[in-house]
């Protein structure tokens, strides 16, 4: 059994082992999008839902992160319409909406502002269940462990700004978006370990982003994320799971014309987690809050703030 255990988590790392990754970082998590997934709601066939994400950046920053009059203050308000549906007991697609709400201030009298509402990129994803073991242990504890691969594909859905790339031409970031441009492709993987109640759930998603046709190429993007989570049911009826973990984001800086890196872009960031996931029935809400713990981002000249978000999905 435990030699099952150390292949399965062996798999997962082994899928990301020979792709290329770099301690560099674009704006992680904010702008053009970070396509967090997090632990799922509880379902046998399908869901359809709806998320809520908010991110906070600090932008044009000066030498060792600190503010100057240019610097510039951003909120990345999005929702999420998001749906999975399970193909038999092996097969999942799964479809994410975003509509972002994106908001700036520049200047430290807030004297300017800057307002982006629209339709992001359209993500739509595959997964096939590689893994799917329910044992009971020595102790007559029940072990279960799934693992799930699967591949995406991201649609240029959302409208891009090209005035945002030529101030990124002279050395600002080109964050502020509401799609890339670009038709990107995603690959994924999901392991969860539950012994009874408490469990580990562990994602990975490697970003694989091509140049758009204003030649520019948002870099390559690598997240993880583990969480802890222990299951509470509440007379059969209601369960509550609540769950805490680390996030970490990673890649390396954007290309203009293939050739030159983007200044203020690339680095990594790890953040701290805690969510609660509330089941009734077929109802499922849930959120969670994220707080940076590590960051180099742009060489110092961005930080991130905190983070939450929460969701609602019906399961049927």
């Amino acid at each position: 059994m435990r030699k099952r255990i150390i292949l399965s988590i062996f798999s997962v790392v082994a899928l990301f082992a020979n792709i290329p990754m770099s301690v560099a970082c674009d704006v992680c998590g904010c702008g053009v999008g970070s396509y967090y997934l997090g632990i799922l709601p509880n379902f046998n066939k399908r869901f359809v839902g709806l998320r809520y994400q908010q991110n906070r950046l600090q932008t044009h920053l000066g030498p060792n992160g600190i503010r100057t009059p240019n610097s510039t203050n951003e909120t990345y308000r999005t929702m999420e319409l998001w749906g999975a549906w399970n193909f038999g007991e092996r097969w999942r697609v799964m479809a994410i909406i975003p509509y972002s709400f994106n908001e700036r201030t520049i200047g430290n009298n807030s004297l300017e502002t800057g307002k982006k509402n629209g339709l992001g990129d359209i993500v739509v994803m595959g997964h096939y269940k590689l893994l799917d073991d329910v044992r009971t242990t020595g102790k007559n504890k029940i072990l279960m462990q799934s693992l799930w691969v699967g591949a995406g594909i991201k649609a240029p859905t959302g409208k891009y700004d090209t005035s945002e790339q030529s101030s990124a031409e002279m050395g600002a970031p080109n964050n502020f978006q509401l799609g890339t441009a670009s038709t990107d492709f995603m690959i994924n993987a999901a392991y969860d370990i539950r012994l009874m109640d408490a469990g580990l759930n562990v994602n990975a998603t490697y970003k694989i982003n091509t140049e758009n046709k204003h030649d520019y190429r948002y870099a390559n993007k690598l997240t993880i994320n583990a969480l802890g989570y222990y299951k509470f049911n509440i007379k059969n009826k209601v369960r509550i799971s609540p769950n805490a973990g680390v996030l970490y984001e990673t890649q390396p800086k954007d290309l203009l014309y293939n050739r030159f890196d983007v200044t203020q872009s690339g680095g990594h960031s790890t953040m701290g987690i805690a969510g609660v996931e509330i089941n009734i029935g077929a109802i499922s809400i849930g959120g969670n809050f994220q707080t940076p713990i590590n960051q180099n981002l742009a060489d110092g000249r961005i930080k991130a703030e905190n983070r939450f978000m929460t969701h609602v999905s019906f399961s049927f």
